[in-house]
């Protein structure tokens, strides 16, 4: 047990090793994003990294909720400010879509989804348990927006699932620089549909 006992005494801590993951991403991209390539960077052995993580799926899957617990916060604080609920959801949007060409946290996104189709059950439910984060936070915003009158009468749900598919799909575009699909022009679309589909009534 003396192996064991020193790698936690000498690891840095776990925020340590799924921060340098983000950043050597966010600078050579995940195809660099080796244990071995990691342990140099946080002076750890790529076995030691195993020892904690038990895989390199399980190492993304941690480091994509690490980078979706600071976006929530984000977005928790976003939602919390007062004024016109169509300027929050202009925020959540913001927040939504990708900074650019691979973004790290939607380029891991897109790792965890690729690696989902072999994943077990407990994955595939951690993934969904991010996932609905961001769908309730997205219902609350348009239920208040319609109660308020600043929204036309949507169904709340039907509605943030829709918009929800929608901005996947221009996020996947923007994070893998399919051309035409830069951010500002994403947002502009979103913008336009959001202010088409709610209307409020007269």
């Amino acid at each position: 047990m003396a192996g064991p006992a020193r790698a936690r005494k000498n690891a840095p801590p776990r925020e340590d090793v799924m921060a340098a993951a983000m950043e050597m991403i966010a600078e050579r991209g995940l195809e660099q994003l080796t244990m071995a390539a990691l342990g140099r960077e946080v002076g750890m052995s790529s076995g030691h990294l195993l020892y904690y993580f038990g895989s390199k799926d399980e190492l993304l899957l941690r480091t994509l909720e690490w980078s979706e617990g600071r976006l929530g916060a984000e977005r928790g604080r976003l939602l919390a400010r007062t004024g016109p609920v169509r300027a929050r959801l202009d925020a959540y949007v913001e927040l939504y879509v990708p900074d650019g060409h691979r973004d790290p946290h939607w380029t891991l996104w897109l790792e965890v989804w690729n690696r989902s189709l072999n994943a077990d059950e407990q994955g595939r439910d951690r993934q969904a348990a991010i996932e609905r984060a961001w769908h309730r936070d997205l219902v609350a915003l348009l239920a208040e927006g319609v109660s308020r009158g600043e929204f036309g009468a949507v169904d709340a749900d039907r509605f943030a699932t829709r918009l929800r598919a929608l901005l996947d799909g221009f996020s996947i575009h923007v994070a893998i620089g399919l051309r035409g699909t830069a951010r500002d022009q994403v947002l502009l679309h979103a913008r336009e549909f959001l202010d088409e589909a709610l209307v409020p009534e007269s």
